[in-house]
């Protein structure tokens, strides 16, 4: 499809519409507000992507190196076949396609920072006057590729502090929250690209997923190298097709023969709710001790039902005595382990647990929290994020918009901003140019100010005229994510 025809309907004939004269459109993009609680800043990632992928990539094979005459034609078919009568006309698109490249300029911050809300993350504008329509008309691609992977990267950074935190409260190996957050979104995603670009998201704050695609979407966007570095990794798991498979009758074989004879080294987790749990925990697991604790690896415990605080973590309203304790502590019972210099039991390293089915930003804490108080440390289990933290969101979850702030009519600038008498004042936009300073360590926005005064923020040029000029790798995103 011509890459042009990537937008909101409504738009195709904005170009009309701006006054007479118009010559320059100014838009940012911002996130203006947070449903999250105990979020109020957002993670600033995917425009590296949208400027490779869309702005560089689709429109070079999509539009300027198809002929002329086709493109426009395949256009105005589209746009007369949908609109109706019109005047939209196909000299802009013929302006473009003559010119070669897209005349803009998009200054950012670095991806991987995290601002506060209401502060800009990015501007952009055209270069060329005849071209000034091209601003807004990026709008909806531009939303809908990177609302997402900003999303994505904050909620995962937001389970990284929590799991943090505890780590350092409770933990001698703070370093294992790298893989303590782990991506189980895939098959719940909106399609490939959103768990390619949601995966991406949570990659920078976390080593652990299943999602294939967001290892090789960080290759070729993100300049980063599986071989020379750890993109993303997990561990060989079972699933319930398996467990299944080897009969009721037989799970107790079927746990055997995957500990000593499919794995006999190495980090194995399997799935234990198939039938009964507790039953796992009582009987097999502790027949199997000498094995287990005799492997140069890991058995990871992996329940996939019920509450996953109480599961763990014990419920006083069990039905037995397993199930009142929890699996961490059963684990512990079974196979010991040692009570570390804060005080705080860490499993043996032979033995584990994971779960991944219902974890929320809530739930996570509450594990946490509940295992300190039974003196547990919070990394005696992994937790797997799925799409219910990552898809169950939308662009308005921080609030995105781009809006257009500035522009230029017959040379004369024209400072612009909505402030919709109806609206609680999250709609309220800034005004004119814009400028991005730090103060301290934080972000802040200087709004109404002169070109010289916008050149000088911490707004830089990342694209002009059809090339990218900064290219960031995985690493430095990372990097600058951590570091707040």
């Amino acid at each position: 499809m011509n890459p042009l025809l990537y937008t909101d309907g409504y738009k195709v004939d904005h170009r009309r519409q701006y006054p007479t004269g118009t010559g320059l459109v100014y838009s940012n993009w911002t996130p203006r507000k947070s449903r999250i609680e105990g979020v109020d800043k957002v993670v600033f990632f995917g425009l590296q992507y949208f400027i490779k992928k869309y702005i560089i990539s689709d429109f070079d094979k999509r539009f300027f190196s198809q002929p002329k005459e086709e493109v426009c034609r395949k256009y105005a078919r589209r746009i007369n076949n949908y609109l109706g009568e019109n005047s939209v006309g196909v000299s802009h698109i013929e302006a473009l396609h003559d010119l070669g490249y897209i005349p803009m300029v998009i200054k950012a911050l670095p991806e991987g920072v995290s601002t506060p809300i209401r502060v800009p993350q990015f501007t952009m504008y055209n270069t060329l006057p005849q071209f000034f329509w091209l601003t807004n008309y990026f709008e909806t691609l531009l939303s809908t590729t990177v609302w997402m992977p900003s999303n994505s990267a904050t909620l995962a950074k937001r389970y990284r502090d929590i799991l943090d935190q505890y780590a350092e409260e409770t933990s001698t190996i703070p370093d294992f929250v790298d893989w303590q957050g782990h991506d189980f979104s895939m098959r719940g995603m909106a399609g490939l690209e959103a768990a390619s670009i949601s995966g991406a998201g949570h990659l920078l704050s976390f080593s652990g997923t299943d999602t294939i695609p967001a290892i090789d979407f960080l290759e070729k966007y993100y300049n980063a190298d599986s071989d020379t570095e750890i993109v993303g990794g997990t561990v060989a798991a079972t699933e319930h097709s398996v467990m299944c498979m080897g009969t009721d009758a037989g799970e107790r074989e079927t746990f055997r023969r995957l500990i000593s004879e499919v794995y006999p080294k190495g980090v194995v987790s399997i799935v234990s709710d198939t039938w009964d749990l507790w039953k796992v925990l009582d009987e097999y697991l502790p027949e199997m001790k000498e094995e287990i604790l005799g492997r140069d690896g890991k058995v990871v415990i992996r329940p996939d039902s019920g509450d996953p605080v109480d599961i763990l973590c014990g419920n006083p309203a069990g039905k037995n005595e397993t199930e009142v304790k929890g699996v961490i502590e059963s684990l512990w019972d079974t196979f010991g382990g040692t009570v570390n210099e804060k005080g705080f039991k860490e499993l043996d390293p032979h033995i584990g647990a994971i779960y991944g089915d219902s974890i929320t930003l809530e739930r996570a804490e509450d594990i946490c929290q509940r295992l300190k108080v039974k003196g547990f440390a919070s990394t005696n289990v992994v937790l797997g994020i799925g799409s219910f933290t990552y898809q169950y969101n939308t662009r308005d979850t921080f609030g995105f918009a781009m809006k257009a702030t500035y522009g230029e009519v017959a040379g004369a600038g024209r400072e612009i901003f909505k402030d919709p008498v109806t609206d609680d004042g999250t709609k309220k936009s800034a005004k004119g140019l814009l400028k991005v300073v730090k103060e301290g360590d934080e972000y802040v926005l200087v709004d109404q100010v002169d070109w010289e005064e916008e050149g000088k923020g911490e707004l830089k040029e990342v694209f002009r005229d059809g090339k990218i000029l900064v290219d960031h790798s995985l690493s430095e995103i990372r990097e600058r994510l951590r570091n707040g």
